[in-house]
C-alpha cells in the first residue's frame, strides 16, 4: 500500500466551492483544517472543519450561503479556533473531487489542509496504480501537484472510524434529518423512528459522539 500527498489548487478564484472561496476571500476570517467531509445519500454533503478571526463574520457568511442548509458553529477554543459543522449542497466540481477517490478504491486520510489562497493539500491511500488514474483524470476546475509519495504506514487515528458502527449509524441519521442543522430542524425522536431506537438511546449515542469528536479536535 502506497500515498501519495497532493495539492489541489484551484484553476480560478480562492476556492473549488462558492462557500469556501467566499470564505478564503473574506480578510475577518482564517480557515483551519477540514476533519470530514462526506457525500450524503440525498446528494447534500457534510463539512466538519475549524476557523477563527470574527465569529461572527463567519456565521454571517454561511447564513447568507444559498448553498448552506445548515450549520452549527462551537465557541472558539485554544489558539482562537473554533469548529463548524455545515450541511450544504456540493457544486458539479466538488462532487467529482470527493467521487474520484471512491472511482478509483483510494481512501483520503484526514484532516485536509486549507492553504492561503483556498488550495488544499490532502493524502490518498491506496494501490499504486490508482494514483496514476487520479492523475490522468484531468480537470479543469483545478491542477494537481504531487508533494511526496511512499510506503504508507496506516494511522487510525480518524474521527469518523474512532466511532463504534451504531455511533456512525446515528450521527448520519442526525445529520440527513437535520438536528445539527441552525435552527435545529429534528428532534431526539425523529433521529430515533429513523434508527429504530429509544429517544434516550439516541441521546446518549450523540453525546458520545460529540465528546469524542471535540475531544480529539482540541487535544
Amino acid at each position: 500500500m502506497r500515498y501519495v500527498r497532493l495539492r489541489a489548487r484551484p484553476a480560478e478564484g480562492e476556492g473549488f466551492h462558492p462557500l469556501g472561496e467566499q470564505l478564503s476571500a473574506d480578510p475577518a476570517v482564517e480557515r483551519g483544517k477540514v476533519y470530514r467531509v462526506d457525500l450524503l445519500a440525498d446528494g447534500t454533503a457534510l463539512l466538519l472543519a475549524e476557523a477563527r478571526g470574527d465569529r461572527d463574520r463567519y456565521r454571517e457568511i454561511l447564513e447568507s450561503s444559498e448553498h448552506v442548509l445548515g450549520f452549527s458553529v462551537t465557541d472558539g477554543g485554544e489558539g482562537g479556533w473554533w469548529y463548524s459543522y455545515t450541511h450544504f449542497e456540493p457544486t458539479e466540481v466538488t462532487e467529482r473531487m470527493l467521487e474520484v477517490r471512491y472511482d478509483l478504491g483510494l481512501a483520503m486520510e484526514m484532516p485536509i489542509e486549507v492553504e492561503p489562497g483556498g488550495s488544499m493539500v490532502f493524502t490518498l491511500v491506496g494501490p499504486e496504480g490508482a494514483f496514476a488514474e487520479a492523475m490522468r483524470a484531468d480537470d479543469p476546475e483545478y491542477e494537481l501537484e504531487v508533494l511526496e509519495t511512499g510506503e504508507h504506514t496506516p494511522d487510525l487515528d480518524d474521527l469518523f472510524l474512532s466511532l463504534t458502527e451504531r455511533q456512525r449509524e446515528v450521527l448520519k441519521a442526525a445529520v440527513g434529518l437535520g438536528y445539527y442543522d441552525d435552527p435545529r430542524a429534528a428532534t431526539h425522536e425523529d433521529v430515533a423512528r429513523e434508527v429504530d431506537a429509544a429517544p434516550s438511546t439516541v441521546g446518549e449515542h450523540l453525546r458520545k459522539v460529540e465528546s469524542r469528536v471535540f475531544a480529539q479536535l482540541v487535544r
